[in-house]
């Protein structure tokens, strides 16, 4: 075999094998990636973050998240992300919105939108209320959770007050209506450990013992759920953390456990969304048609 020839194969195997890594990098295979699973959404006070589990496709690009006001219909892309996780921050406490994801390659192709009916309802929340004995301190001894504020434990818009028995160093949360209800849910490790509002459990005394670290329901005469945890017991006094659902009738009061964990990063979003490295996903769907079925 003459050197020409030999220099020419070599050429040729050359450009053969370029082509194709040529082709792995640039040409459009035409499928989408596999629609995300795993959808799960955290309630927060004026937030909803949304996670799920991560695509494998090696030219994904990132996700895409859809809302809407109504399980089905046409959801609104409001952001895009290369994270698996996303923290809607555009949300008013109260509304329900309902979500839904998908993923999209470096060409363009886009999954369907997740199966999963995702919707969440954001609800105030505060941390380190303090109340304190209605014998001793009555103008401070009752909360308004619909006002988010302390007033007396006679108060009409009083949905608890609080009392300790100096004699037997005992507390107590008292009902400040006669329709309001209470429940003791136990000892938690966080606020957040309490999801939903039981629909059974309730005291029929219309008060509870008080116990540090312990988690406390409230179902409020006008129809409306909160809850508190305590995180320290003084003499005549304890402070607490809470929540409070201002949608009527919701029973959400936080997330369900975020296993997959990690901070979202948003490349693009809408409104109050938290802003990424502000690279631009493209193409740019306008809204996307969900069953609701």
């Amino acid at each position: 075999m003459t050197m020409k020839r030999k220099i020419g194969i070599v050429l040729g195997l050359s450009v053969m094998l370029a082509a194709t890594m040529g082709c792995e990098r640039l040409c459009d295979d035409g499928v989408p990636p596999g629609v995300p699973t795993g959808v799960v959404s955290v309630t927060g006070d004026g937030y909803v973050r949304l996670s799920w589990h991560p695509n494998s496709e090696r030219d994904l690009v990132g996700y895409r998240i859809y809302r809407h006001l109504e399980p089905g219909g046409w959801y609104e892309h409001i952001a895009s992300t290369r994270y698996a996780s996303f923290t809607d921050r555009d949300v008013v406490n109260g509304v329900t919105y309902y979500y839904a994801v998908s993923a999209y390659d470096e060409d363009g192709n886009e999954s369907g939108l997740s199966e999963e009916t995702i919707f969440d309802t954001p609800r105030p929340e505060g941390r380190g209320l303090v109340l304190r004995d209605y014998l001793t301190s009555p103008g401070e001894a009752g909360y308004n959770f619909s006002a988010y504020e302390v007033v007396a434990y006679d108060d009409p818009a009083a949905d608890i007050y609080y009392e300790y028995d100096w004699d037997w160093d005992i507390a107590y949360l008292n009902i400040g209506h006669l329709n309001t209800d209470i429940q003791d849910f136990g000892y938690v490790d966080d606020l957040d450990d309490v999801n939903y509002a039981p629909e059974a459990g309730w005291s029929s005394l219309g008060w509870v013992e008080a116990i540090e670290g312990h988690a406390y329901i409230i179902w409020t005469w006008d129809n409306h759920f909160a809850k508190l945890r305590i995180t320290e017991l003084g003499d005549g006094w304890m402070s607490c953390d809470w929540a409070y659902q201002i949608d009527s009738g919701n029973r959400e009061l936080a997330p369900p456990p975020d296993e997959r964990g990690g901070e979202a990063a948003e490349l693009e979003g809408s409104g109050g969304s938290d802003a990424g490295s502000g690279e631009e996903a493209s193409p740019e769907p306008g809204a996307a048609a969900l069953d609701a079925s």
